[in-house]
């Protein structure tokens, strides 16, 4: 039966995914110690994993694995994981489809039922194809094109050049009472549209929809890009110390979020703060704006200081480093209750 294998380097995560076949179902729980729906999630995982067949060289159509999020957060990053439990549902380096929270009816649905199509599918090109024949095009007639063959005259039959005339006569005959018919309906397809289905051949009937008056593929334009960099020099600076986190200080979701948050408070530090979840544009952006792929983030005076791990470098270095933003140092906060030690960005 099979197992769910913890990964817990990033050198185990590739050996892993490298040498996985491309029909393999890869299902990739992410969870963090520290939450309590991963422990109830990973027993539903162990449960789950051992009633399908165990990976080996033998038989490797799944494979559960399980990723520390706090470890390796720049796999994390990766597959998008903004909350745990999360789990990814891969084939062939594709993602199928992710979960997010511990609905466990919904994992086992979803595991079974990709799990099931690849049983029933076969590979092309390194993706699966299904085993069933590809779908029949059936052209309608149209009912009111129909021509009538004549009947042959009573006591003999018709030669082929005379039925051929004879056939070319009906129908030009039925296609001009078609016509009298359209003209008078004042359309000619209004009869036939209890049979109409639009197809992909048709026009669209709208363009796509997107916020930016174009379609949803198009890039950003330069002014786009140029209001995004506006908007994020602005929040970088919005207070002296400002912490761009996944989640609020009161909820952070991951455990890099919730710790930085500690150390600020512990260090009575005021700051400002910006749930990057609630904002794709500023999540990805700010990563190109400071050079800097993974959150939190702390920004001081509006320069980058780093994330956790250089804060707590820092700190470790110097347990002052952050005194001269503290709320005992009140010349240098602005703005926010004094007794809560956080305040919120107002230019968002």
């Amino acid at each position: 039966m099979g197992t769910l294998q913890p990964l817990t380097t990033l050198d185990a995560y590739q050996s892993h995914t490298q040498t996985l076949p491309p029909y393999t179902l890869h299902v990739l729980y992410f969870h963090a110690p520290w939450a309590a729906p991963c422990a109830r999630m990973s027993e539903i995982l162990t449960a789950l994993a051992s009633t399908y067949p165990a990976y080996t060289s033998e038989d490797r159509s799944i494979s559960f694995t399980t990723i520390d999020a706090e470890d390796l957060p720049d796999i994390a990053e990766d597959h998008s994981v903004s909350a745990v439990p999360f789990i990814v549902l891969q084939r062939n380096n594709r993602t199928l489809e992710t979960i997010s929270g511990g609905d466990a009816a919904k994992v086992r649905e979803a595991v079974e039922r990709h799990y099931n199509s690849g049983q029933n599918g076969e590979l092309e090109n390194g993706a699966l194809k299904s085993s069933y024949p590809p779908a029949q095009s059936v052209t309608r007639p149209d009912p009111l094109q129909q021509p009538v063959a004549p009947a042959p005259p009573s006591g003999g039959t018709t030669t082929a050049p005379a039925a051929a005339a004879a056939a070319a006569a009906a129908a030009a005959a039925a296609t001009k009472s078609n016509d009298e018919n359209a003209n008078a309906t004042g359309n000619h397809l209004a009869k036939n549209l209890s049979a109409y289905a639009p197809s992909s051949s048709d026009p669209p009937t709208a363009p796509a929809f997107s916020s930016t008056n174009g379609t949803a593929n198009d890039p950003p334009s330069a002014q786009q890009e140029e209001d995004l960099q506006t908007r994020l020099s602005q929040l970088v600076k919005a207070a002296p110390v400002m912490l761009f986190l996944k989640g609020t200080p009161s909820a952070p979701q991951c455990g890099f979020s919730r710790q930085l948050v500690s150390i600020l408070r512990e260090n009575s530090v005021k700051y400002g703060f910006f749930n990057i979840l609630a904002d794709e544009e500023v999540r990805q952006g700010l990563k190109e704006f400071a050079e800097w792929p993974t959150y939190p983030q702390l920004w001081l005076d509006g320069e980058l200081a780093g994330g956790l791990d250089i804060v707590k470098e820092e700190m470790g270095r110097d347990p002052g480093w952050l005194g001269g933003y503290s709320v005992d140092q009140g010349q240098r906060n602005m703005g926010g209750p004094s007794g809560a030690g956080e305040q919120r960005s107002q230019a968002v």
